[in-house]
């Protein structure tokens, strides 16, 4: 891993936001001085850890107080300096970003659990405040993980723990996919050391073996691009360490799972992905059942991308990933890859489109607005929004994420407290099914309602599994017994 000083980060700097040199050279030596004399377990200087952090930022092309808030991270948590302090420095925003990412203080609780969950509701609802908080945070743990061997072996386990079961989910919701395939490997290297060595190894050969076919197919999907004047980018994707233990553990063998390598191809508008779909099936002939269509039916998490796989040279089977340039950016950045594609309207884009089209923002928020306590909170996230989860079709083909275990009552108060108090029944692939019935992927789900019906059986109660639908029946019987 290369070692990061701060010319190495101004120099990124310059590359993308040149006028912003000055301000950000300021908060690197208010930091510097104000973490003067501490150091990390590695015996490093503590300065290294804030600066690696705003590297990791800079390489997203982050803006300017975010770069700042992520060399100051830590400064109000490990020094005297307060929120105004930062402020006053620098501007409002920079004070805010940083006291977002800042812990509170174990002296606030009586125990260690409770000082735990109110830390771990902050990190998650940092994100309804500002996403660029969350951002930091994903920035902070991802150079925590690559450095994590200085630790203790408990706190090695401890701390891959809670990155698989917080930050993991965190940036697959932002669509940060790059920084998820990371923090998973990362932490399942310390949690099954053994488990990932052996996938790692298995993964060398097969990437030496495929290695001929991917550049036979990549030269020969090229080739006819260029003959049809098509701008484009092939390159070669891996699937991470930890995804391939999790198919492994469906019972696949690692021969079975389709997409251990893929060719990514980026062409420049919606019309060039589906010709060149075109393309490389009348190349190499399609497994019918492989195919998906993300572009037109995109991820929760704004993810599109056309996927295909296919019989390629050598009797292999290989996935094709065929997308937008900007799409690849989306792919591999989420949110964060808006710094680089809007720049300076990205912070207001990313909080926008975050609010308006992210189911996941709107079920934190119903959870936030609907639990009690801290305790109550992280449980109800961790079982609902970070657990696995299923994707089920409305009628006119919307996506709609539930957690698993969900039931036609939970899918009906996520479309809306009107269709969910006044439900007799549902539909499942066009059959009539009981309103407990567990929901599938891919269900296609109709709701039958009646206008005369207003308000939900007491049953419902019990089947259902959200937080969401829960309170809201809860609510609805409340206030038909108080009138």
């Amino acid at each position: 891993m290369e070692t990061i000083n701060f010319e190495l980060l101004i120099d990124i700097i310059k590359s993308y936001n040149e006028e912003e040199v000055e301000i950000i050279t300021k908060a690197y030596e208010y930091a510097k001085k104000l973490h003067n004399g501490q150091k990390r377990e590695s015996g490093e200087e503590y300065i290294l850890h804030p600066l690696n952090v705003a590297y990791i930022l800079s390489e997203m092309r982050a803006d300017r107080d975010t770069i700042c808030a992520g060399l100051l991270h830590d400064v109000i948590e490990d020094t005297d300096v307060t929120k105004k302090e930062i402020t006053n420095v620098f501007n409002k925003t920079i004070g805010n970003l940083v006291d977002g990412v800042t812990k509170i203080s174990k002296m606030n609780f009586s125990s260690r659990d409770d000082a735990k969950c109110a830390n771990t509701k902050k990190i998650i609802t940092g994100i309804t405040e500002d996403v660029r908080i969350v951002i930091i945070k994903l920035a902070d743990r991802l150079h925590n993980m690559r450095t994590l061997q200085y630790r203790s072996e408990f706190k090695q386990k401890e701390n891959a723990l809670e990155t698989m079961e917080i930050y993991v989910p965190l940036a697959y919701y932002i669509g940060a996919y790059r920084m998820k395939s990371e923090l998973e490997d990362l932490s399942f290297k310390y949690l099954k050391p053994d488990v990932y060595n052996d996938i790692k190894q298995k993964m060398m050969k097969i990437n030496n073996d495929s290695n001929s076919c991917l550049k036979e197919m990549s030269g020969d999907i090229s080739n006819i691009l260029n003959d049809e004047n098509i701008p484009h980018e092939i390159k070669v994707r891996t699937k991470n360490i930890y995804g391939i233990y999790k198919r492994l553990k469906q019972n696949h063998t690692i021969h079975d799972i389709h997409d251990l390598l893929a060719l990514k191809i980026m062409v420049d508008n919606i019309k060039s992905c589906y010709y060149t779909l075109g393309i490389v099936h009348s190349k190499y002939p399609p497994i019918n059942s492989e195919f998906k269509d993300y572009i037109s039916m995109p991820k929760t998490n704004m993810y599109k991308s056309l996927h295909t796989t296919v019989f390629g040279p050598e009797e292999n089977l290989v996935q094709t990933q065929i997308r937008t340039f900007d799409m690849d950016k989306i792919a591999s950045f989420g949110l964060t890859a808006y710094w680089d594609m809007n720049k300076g309207a990205a912070s207001t884009r990313m909080n926008g489109d975050l609010n308006k089209n992210f189911q996941f923002f709107k079920s934190l928020n119903e959870i936030k607005r609907m639990t009690g306590n801290d305790q109550e909170f992280v449980d109800s996230v961790k079982n609902e929004l970070f657990m696995a989860n299923i994707y089920v079709y409305t009628p006119k083909g919307s996506v709609v994420e539930l957690p698993k275990g969900s039931t036609p009552i939970d899918f009906a108060y996520k479309i809306s407290t009107e269709v969910g108090n006044s439900m007799i029944g549902a539909m499942i692939n066009n059959k009539n099914v009981d309103i407990n019935s567990v929901l599938k992927s891919k269900d296609i789900i109709k709701i039958i309602t009646d206008d005369m019906v207003k308000d939900p059986q007491p049953e419902c109660l019990n089947t259902a599994q959200t937080v969401c639908a829960k309170r809201k029946i809860k609510g609805n019987i409340n206030k038909k017994h108080n009138n």
